[in-house]
């Protein structure tokens, strides 16, 4: 006897397609709200307008941004779906998107905080010269996505 709704093959793909896409939209935005506030909360470095000078920079970009949804996948097909409920109420978690949210929230205070903690402690790394250095940002960037991406699976597959 199966344990909850039997799906066939093409069933149990699309739900997994539209949970990813869902996910994926949903984490989109977040990120690149996350991006917007981390030039808001770093304003000695413009990330967005250094990253742009430089075609290296530009790809690390993309690279940690796609490594950042490829997380976001990841999560998004392994995370803890409660068997017996509607489909569309697997797909729409409301917890779970507040649990998203407020991981999302805790990354960008942690992320800025540690940077800034960091700076502090390391007086000789002059972590502003981040502002001079196009690819310096982007690596930067492409750093916060992982750690974003990272923060996301543990939002997404922690059992609620």
């Amino acid at each position: 006897m199966a344990l909850g709704p039997a799906l066939g093959l093409w069933e149990l793909v699309a739900f997994w397609v539209a949970k990813s896409l869902f996910y994926m939209m949903v984490c989109f935005f977040l990120g690149w709200i996350g991006l917007r506030v981390l030039d808001a909360l770093t304003p000695q470095i413009h990330e967005r307008t250094l990253i742009g000078k430089d075609p290296r920079a530009v790809g690390l970009f993309v690279s940690g941004f796609m490594i950042y949804l490829g997380l976001v996948v990841y999560g998004a097909l392994t995370m803890p779906t409660a068997v017996g409920t509607p489909i569309l109420n697997s797909i729409v978690d409301v917890q779970r998107l507040g649990l998203l949210a407020v991981a999302f929230a805790v990354s960008l205070l942690v992320g800025v905080g540690m940077f800034n903690l960091l700076n502090r402690l390391t007086p000789r790394i002059p972590f502003q010269s981040l502002r001079k250095s196009p690819l310096g940002t982007g690596f930067y960037i492409f750093g916060y996505f992982i750690f974003l991406g990272l923060i996301t699976v543990a939002a997404l597959t922690t059992p609620i």
